[in-house]
């Protein structure tokens, strides 16, 4: 899962979505320092990553491409599962992807001075070029695995994630569509143990 479905499985609290959001940059402890809805997205995150990284369907897809993306596969899985998720957007949200995109970056404007330097550096780029509006196109997500491919601190072939992406692209569409709902399932369980275990870990 990356940002998109990060932020559509953190709901429509605000702080819980600036908490999902920031996650990846927030090291051990770390998320002690921040208030408890944030602290929740934070948790969240994690645990929608541990899920994710032991689903036999994601597994699978992982496998497929690890031949061309090494150490790399399981982050052209994100984006591709983020693609499906902004191209079927209105099986899964009554918002347009439009408005919930722009809303969400209002959000994290507003919240701004909580963000790690790192998100801070980031977001600006995000916001100008769209990403997740722009996840539901082939060359969006083209774009996104360009700006990757420049950053990653090991060689990797992640220009070429969205050729290995059209080859097959259906079984990866139906290999989203039959683990999305469990994710989905697993959120709101998660939610429910969270209200009983403060937090669930």
């Amino acid at each position: 899962m990356n940002f998109l479905a990060h932020i559509f499985l953190s709901g429509e609290s605000e702080k819980i979505r600036i908490g999902n959001f920031i996650a990846d940059a927030i090291k051990g402890n770390q998320w002690e320092e921040y208030e408890p809805e944030i602290q929740k997205g934070i948790h969240l995150h994690r645990a929608i990553d541990s899920f994710t990284d032991e689903h036999s369907l994601v597994l699978q897809g992982i496998e497929r491409l690890y031949s061309t993306q090494g150490k790399y596969a399981s982050v052209a899985i994100d984006i591709f599962y983020d693609h499906f998720l902004a191209k079927n957007w209105q099986k899964y949200h009554l918002q347009d992807l439009h408005t919930f995109t722009q809303n969400f970056y209002g959000q994290v404007q507003e919240n701004f001075s909580l963000l790690p330097p790192k998100i801070q550096y980031m977001f600006p780029y995000m916001q100008k070029q769209n990403w997740l509006y722009h996840y539901q196109s082939l060359k969006g997500i083209e774009r996104v695995f360009e700006g990757m491919s420049q950053r990653t601190k090991f060689p990797s072939n992640l220009l070429n994630a969205t050729e290995c992406l059209r080859e097959n692209y259906m079984l990866y569409e139906q290999e989203f569509e039959e683990f999305f709902p469990q994710i989905i399932s697993f959120v709101e369980k998660w939610q429910k143990e969270w209200k009983n275990q403060n937090p669930p870990l």
